[in-house]
């Protein structure tokens, strides 16, 4: 639990720096528009509210989270991408630094339409492990992160409120087993392995009815 914390800190720390880096010429909103209704559209709509839960809705998200997903999902220097995605590589291959910043400027500016929880039942679980985590197996309560309605932390943890819970699922499970290992220090890898499938897909179906 105490390496878990000191992980916390340190992803803060990460997030951070991250966010001055992206520091200079500020987004263009319109740009980034084309570029969304142009090449995102088709899975994620255009405006950022997907209809589909394998795409997730990008809409209200924020710009700094949207803008390292792009960079960790382009091939950089001939190197594998730092989250390996067969489509999404082939989308943010054609993108310049400054496209994927005004199209992450763009998304984050939509309104969402949030997703909902389909069980009420599951959702209840998911709260309590939301909240309070599980200290029988270390698992931190989500909300120290994500915040107790899973509005996030700009620029350092993305929201979760109103995803859909299937996306959310997959990807949990997809950190458990380091098939996404974008996460800051290993984070998220650390509290998925320590997490059930039944404790997955109960936070993912907490997460989808948050507002």
């Amino acid at each position: 639990m105490n390496r878990l914390l000191a992980a916390l800190a340190a992803v803060a720390l990460l997030w951070a720096a991250h966010a001055v880096a992206q520091g200079g010429t500020k987004p263009d909103v319109a740009k980034g528009e084309r570029v969304a209704k142009q090449i995102c559209a088709a899975c994620h709509a255009g405006d950022g509210n997907s209809i589909a839960a394998a795409n997730p809705k990008l809409a209200g998200q924020f710009p700094e989270y949207l803008h390292k997903q792009l960079v960790n999902f382009k091939p950089q220097g001939g190197k594998k991408a730092e989250r390996d995605n067969a489509v999404m590589g082939g989308m943010a291959a054609s993108l310049s630094d400054g496209d994927m910043r005004n199209v992450a400027a763009y998304y984050a500016s939509q309104e969402l339409r949030p997703a909902a929880a389909a069980s009420k039942e599951l959702a209840a679980q998911g709260q309590k492990l939301w909240r309070g985590g599980n200290t029988a197996n270390g698992v931190p309560a989500c909300a120290g992160c994500h915040g107790p309605d899973g509005a996030g932390i700009p620029s350092q943890f993305p929201r979760l409120a109103g995803q859909f819970a299937e996306y959310v699922e997959v990807q949990l499970k997809l950190f458990r087993a380091s098939g996404r290992a974008n996460d800051p220090n290993g984070m998220m890898r650390g509290v998925a392995a320590r997490m059930s499938d039944q404790e997955i897909r109960a936070v993912a179906e907490y997460a989808a009815g948050l507002r």
